[in-house]
């Protein structure tokens, strides 16, 4: 049974590689997770594995099929050795000079916080051994990840040595892992990736800070107006709105602003290319931040559309509606009144809801396109048409959905108190001119050219074409 389930095994694969994986022999020194998640990877892969312990008998679990010996008889037996161990107990390495020369010891050790040595952990441990060949490698991945395979977690190894030899080993076997190889040059690139799993949300930074910024902003300028308002002007205390209701006006507000943040900077791009006359000058720095953060824009202010949908289902339960609403009722009997249906303001209410669904509906499926699992999974053109060609379909429907909120309410001085706009009107200046820009894009001339300039067409300024002239 175990010789037909090894033939179909190396059947999958090429012959060569097969056979070499299988007479390979890969070491890794430190048996925590990390190391019993490598070792079942490299396993998995075709790779023989024998763990270096100071306890080869009571080292704990490894993997099944893996050998567990003495770190000096571990070390001589393999040609790549995995340094899965912390750096404070990097000494012992020291006596294992002789059994560790010519090897590749890869080091996939990171710290627990910046700066807290004075030089990289792989630069220390090539110190420490001269004659190994160190490369830093995998310390990006996490045991989850390695266990998970690359289709679930990040496919990239970022490594660095200064040995291209023993960099190529590394790589090619990173390869065989389903991993792609990121070389990052020389050994002195190791902080800067020793570094990079000790980062918090680098890529979310700028878009968290622009999220709590509108939101405070809004917060403060909507406390100010409405329920300051209504105390100073009116002498009515109405400071209990401010959990649900004021929340329920800085959400969709936040939202619909920071959606149509993430179409900006392509719009002024485009605008960009057409008064360059080519594509093949960079952008401004600013621009290219923009740009690269535009994921992260999108999924806060979905986050921020879920928060308006959830605060909007409680309205018929809370205390207050249920109150107002029975107390109206109380005072139409009273009067012996009763509500004639509005066919205008049922046309309304209902065009109102149905674009916030369907806007809301395709935000979702923005979303979920933007994840790697989904993204993947599509062609260019496919993601394309759904990010580009629905993204502004679903901020004109947003915003169509916070004009009709407005209605009537522009032009009533009633609503602008103190003499400032309703915070609605002020989230609809920025979707409304992005709108207008990509209607400006849209037009058959201008559309012609950017498509020409995208294409490689450049235009040629007039003091070329009078120099070429002369030559010619």
């Amino acid at each position: 049974m175990s010789e037909q389930v090894k033939s179909e095994s190396i059947s999958l694969c090429p012959v060569s590689m097969a056979a070499a994986s299988e007479q390979e022999l890969l070491c890794i020194f430190g048996t925590g997770d990390l190391g019993r998640s490598l070792g079942q990877r490299l396993l998995q892969t075709g790779y023989r594995v024998v763990y270096g312990s100071r306890r080869p008998h009571s080292c704990g679990p490894v993997p099944q099929g893996a050998e567990v010996k003495s770190h000096t008889e571990a070390a001589q037996s393999a040609a790549v050795i995995f340094i899965c161990i912390h750096r404070e107990h990097y000494d012992f390495l020291e006596m294992l000079a002789p059994q560790l020369k010519g090897k590749v010891l890869v080091d996939v050790s990171n710290n627990l916080k910046k700066n807290l040595y004075p030089d990289a952990n792989a630069e220390y441990l090539q110190r420490l051994l001269p004659r190994a060949c160190v490369v830093k490698a995998f310390n990006t991945l996490s045991a989850w990840a390695l266990q998970n395979g690359p289709s679930d977690a990040n496919r990239q190894v970022y490594l660095c040595g200064n040995s291209a030899e023993a960099k190529q080993a590394v790589g090619e076997l990173a390869t065989r892992l389903g991993l792609s190889v990121v070389d990052r040059g020389l050994l002195s690139a190791a902080r800067e990736l020793e570094e990079a799993p000790l980062q918090l949300f680098p890529e979310w930074r700028l878009p968290l800070r622009l999220a709590i910024g509108l939101t405070a902003f809004f917060f403060f300028y909507l406390l100010i107006r409405d329920i300051i308002y209504a105390y100073v002007e009116q002498g009515k205390d109405i400071s209990f709105r401010i959990m649900v209701s004021l929340a329920n006006e800085v959400f969709p507000i936040v939202s619909l602003i920071m959606l149509s943040l993430c179409y900006l900077p392509g719009v002024l791009a485009a605008f960009l290319q057409l008064y360059r006359g080519t594509k093949y000058r960079r952008f401004p720095d600013w621009l290219d931040r923009w740009m690269l953060c535009r994921k992260q824009l999108g999924l806060l202010a979905l986050c921020f559309a879920f928060l308006h949908v959830l605060y909007t289902l409680i309205i018929p339960i809370r205390y207050y509606v249920r109150q107002w609403i029975t107390a109206h009722t109380i005072s139409l009997v009273k009067e012996n009144q009763t509500s004639e249906f509005d066919i205008t303001l049922a046309w309304y209410t209902d065009t109102y809801y149905s674009v916030g669904i369907l806007g809301f509906g395709l935000f979702v499926l923005l979303g979920i396109t933007s994840l790697p699992s989904v993204s993947n999974a599509l062609s260019w053109r496919e993601f394309s048409f759904i990010q580009s060609k629905l993204g502004y379909l679903t901020l004109f429907l947003c915003t169509l959905h916070t004009y009709l909120y407005g209605w009537d309410k522009f032009l009533r001085s009633s609503y602008y108190k103190w003499f400032t706009p309703a915070g609605y009107m002020l989230a609809l200046v920025v979707p409304s001119v992005v709108l207008l820009l990509k209607l400006l894009l849209l037009l058959p001339c201008v559309d012609r050219s950017v498509t020409r300039i995208r294409q490689g067409w450049e235009r040629t300024e007039p003091e070329e074409e009078t120099v070429k002239s002369l030559i010619t």
